[in-house]
């Protein structure tokens, strides 16, 4: 999904909602940027962890075809993430909204422990 030629990526933001039916669809790949402590005591299932305090572009799974969907604590450090990755040259993001305190709001299922 990067784009060398893109200098600005479309970032869009997406309800707990619709990303829950992107997931239980398999049309995402969901990056965790949360720290290690934070993934260890609770995740979504099938989020890929990438510590925002050691994030590397290239560390991000190829998203294969899928939506890039981007996660973290409440919805801030996912957009640095995002800015990070846009600089990278990836040219279509989205952001959990809420991160996962909405995404547990709104009934959203969590893994607990490690």
């Amino acid at each position: 999904m990067a784009n060398g030629d893109s200098p600005k990526a479309r970032i869009e933001m997406v309800d707990p909602q619709t990303a829950r039916r992107w997931i239980e669809r398999g049309e995402v790949v969901l990056v965790d940027v949360r720290e290690p402590h934070e993934y260890a005591m609770e995740r979504i299932q099938g989020a890929t962890l990438v510590p925002l305090s050691s994030f590397d572009p290239s560390n991000i799974p190829d998203p294969g075809g899928k939506r890039l969907l981007l996660m973290c604590a409440s919805g801030i450090r996912c957009g640095m993430a995002s800015e990070l990755l846009s600089r990278a040259g990836y040219v279509e993001l989205y952001r959990l909204a809420g991160g996962i305190m909405g995404w547990k709001a709104a009934g959203g299922p969590v893994i607990q422990g490690p």
